[in-house]
């Protein structure tokens, strides 16, 4: 299927996703410094520049949009435009996804991800079910951290 808008409009509208303070991330934010939590945004001196970061419970949490992060869910869907292209982007990010998780987890913080799908479309979670799920594990010490829309 053609593209509905010409290639230099589409260009400036992808230019202008924006990588931080995206939605899902003020939600979370929002949500969690209501509940008492304080913490950094994108801490560049951690692997990933991770979007909370907790050094009271040297825990962080990514706010990963689902389309950029090439999540398995329905808010995915490869785009059909140039596919070599985005497969190739979308897989590296993922890579640099996993070296970030991993780098984390070997200096010992704890690592949390909430997907842009539970907070919406179809299958999303009420924002207080997010909210107190990410709280109970930011008081656990449980090191691994991910939430998904309902399945």
């Amino acid at each position: 299927m053609a593209d509905i808008v010409a290639p230099e409009v589409r260009s400036r509208m992808m230019a202008g996703i924006r990588g931080k303070n995206t939605k899902p991330e003020l939600i979370l934010r929002r949500g969690l410094h209501a509940a008492g939590f304080r913490f950094r945004l994108h801490d560049r001196t951690l692997p990933g520049k991770p979007d909370i970061v907790f050094p009271k419970y040297k825990a962080v949490l990514f706010a990963h949009g689902c389309y950029w992060h090439g999540h398995d869910c329905h808010l995915f869907k490869w785009p059909s435009s140039r596919p070599d292209f985005w497969r190739a982007k979308i897989e590296r990010n993922r890579e640099v996804d996993a070296l970030a998780l991993s780098a984390l987890q070997a200096k010992g913080w704890r690592q949390g991800i909430v997907w842009e799908c539970a907070l919406k479309g179809k299958l999303r979670m009420p924002i207080e079910t997010v909210i107190s799920e990410c709280s109970a594990w930011l008081k656990s010490d449980i090191p691994f951290f991910e939430i998904r829309g309902n399945a």
